[in-house]
């Protein structure tokens, strides 16, 4: 039986389930508590119980003071709830307020999803946890200076690898040595989480995601978050791309919307091949969303991909009345060097 938990001064409510602690309920549930390692040592999750009782698996936690502990202060990464709670926490609302960290990363996996994309799963050590919002980016810091950018894929709750999709960019050093010489155990530098394209979760207004190629990535970690707190705001994903073979995971995408009212998907081809036998949607992907939404002043749109198509974007949809207040966007180039 799942026990309730009630946050202060939000007010905001979610269910533990049998074995849960109450971080991982609450990240699970969509719910931003402030976290560090996970592991009970850091202390960054710490918050106040006002009502109910808590235990801890392996004892009380090394980040838990006895002070701590006798002023009503629980460690919310290993807290087991005993009953129906109420706990005080501070709940992040910005990017701003997630720190940025530097650490090393191991490559956990590496599997080819089509001919040009890659998924990275990366590990970083166990005694830390990188928190992020759902569509942020980490940067790769290599040993001559030089920085690669990827989008975050993978949800918040969902963080026990990080997630990135990798395309083979011609003559690009660094997804070359990805694609050619990169393998599993391979130890790299990170640092973030960066960037302020994430989900605004407390707006009420309809939701179009508009990806192009790996832009995919961080919309796929927004959807993923989204469903995971049970976001029920209208959601119409965009995605772009040459060829049929250039949607990666055009499956997981079709899924969501067989399986969710609430989302659809219209994905979009510039140049179809014979063999694609394509029936659906052609041309530049922000034209088909206008001439999907000739109104588009009570929406939100959330654009990642090459420049190209973002800012053609912004400045197709503020003709169609978008406030740009409500335009959100990734956009990056491909690096050579």
């Amino acid at each position: 039986m799942s026990i309730k938990v009630t946050v202060q001064p939000s007010q905001h409510c979610f269910n533990v389930e049998e074995g849960e602690t109450v971080l991982d309920a609450a990240l699970r549930q969509g719910l931003a508590f402030p976290y560090g390692c996970r592991n009970g040592k850091c202390g960054s999750c710490k918050g106040r119980l006002l009502a109910g009782t808590v235990r801890y698996a392996q004892g009380q936690p090394s980040g838990l003071s006895d002070a701590d502990r006798d002023a009503g202060f629980a460690l919310f990464c290993q807290a087991l709830p005993e009953c129906d709670l109420s706990v005080e926490q501070r709940e992040i609302g910005q990017s701003k307020e997630i720190p940025v960290k530097t650490l090393p990363c191991r490559i956990a996996t590496i599997d080819h999803l089509n001919h040009d994309v890659v998924r990275l799963r990366i590990k970083i050590p166990s005694t830390e946890r990188l928190q992020f919002f759902a569509g942020q980016y980490i940067d790769f810091l290599l040993k001559d200076g030089r920085r690669r950018s990827f989008s975050i894929a993978n949800a918040p709750h969902d963080d026990e690898t990080i997630e990135l999709h990798v395309r083979h960019v011609d003559g690009g050093r660094f997804t070359t040595e990805v694609f050619e010489s990169m393998h599993e155990k391979d130890i790299l530098r990170i640092e973030g989480p960066l960037g302020s394209f994430y989900l605004r979760e407390e707006s009420e207004r309809p939701i179009i995601l508009m990806a192009g190629g790996t832009g995919f990535a961080p919309v796929k970690g927004m959807i993923e978050h989204a469903l995971a707190m049970n976001l029920q705001r209208p959601i119409h994903l965009y995605w772009g791309a040459r060829a049929l073979e250039d949607l990666y995971q055009d499956e997981l995408a079709q899924s969501w919307s067989h399986e969710h009212e609430h989302i659809k998907y219209t994905p979009v081809l510039s140049a179809p091949k014979p063999e694609d036998n394509w029936q659906g949607q052609t041309g530049f992907v922000h034209e088909v969303i206008c001439a999907d939404y000739a109104d588009l002043s009570n929406v939100e749109v959330y654009a990642s991909g090459p420049p190209a198509m973002v800012y053609a974007g912004r400045d197709a949809f503020a003709d169609n009345g978008l406030d740009l207040d409500n335009y959100f966007s990734d956009a990056f180039e491909f690096a050579n060097d």
